[in-house]
């Protein structure tokens, strides 16, 4: 099961997890070390807020990127910005695989998106992010807190927010897909 827990793996919560920071959501993970622990970002956590409305850029409101939606990446650290792109070529960016990108040169990277050369179709923002100290994520997913689907980085650009926790274990077939159709609250039933 660790070697699943790698950069460009996804986390994909269990229908009844009890968590409200991470009911039904999908977690890219952007770092994992037995050691350090583990970096991700949620992916289907879309807010009303755009970027010109959390930080001053270059430009202000005029800056192509101010109308840039931000996503909620976790509860940690809900003051900080982080992004994933299909830029290979931005200084500083780690890849995770499937021409996926995590962070970089915010400077270059405003740059490309006033060029156009960026937009919300290869560019993701977030908000904070999720994250586990060594052995936690590893002990969540032995107590089945998550399924794991791994070198999925890909899915980042092809999946829609909203239905992004569904489709992905649609997506994963068999037993998974049972899941995908468990309601919100079973009660209601």
């Amino acid at each position: 099961m660790s070697t699943e827990l790698r950069s460009g793996s996804l986390l994909i919560s269990q229908p009844f997890l009890g968590d409200p920071n991470f009911e039904r959501s999908v977690v890219l993970l952007c770092r994992h070390d037995e050691e350090d622990g583990t970096f991700g970002l949620m992916l289907n956590r879309p807010t009303t807020v755009r970027l010109g409305d959390a930080m001053n850029l270059p430009g202000g409101d005029e800056h192509p990127a101010a109308t840039l939606p931000l996503h909620v990446g976790g509860p940690v650290q809900p003051d900080t910005l982080h992004y994933l792109h299909q830029r290979a070529d931005l200084p500083g960016a780690e890849s995770l695989g499937s021409d996926v990108y995590w962070g970089g040169d915010f400077e270059i990277l405003l740059g490309l998106i006033a060029a156009g050369e960026l937009t919300e179709n290869n560019l993701r923002l977030y908000v904070g992010y999720s994250g586990w100290t060594a052995g936690q994520l590893a002990g969540e997913v032995q107590e089945n807190t998550w399924i794991v689907h791994p070198n999925a980085a890909g899915k980042v650009f092809t999946l829609t927010t909203d239905a992004f926790w569904q489709a992905i274990l649609r997506e994963k077939g068999g037993r998974y897909r049972l899941l995908s159709n468990y309601p919100v609250d079973p009660r209601l039933n």
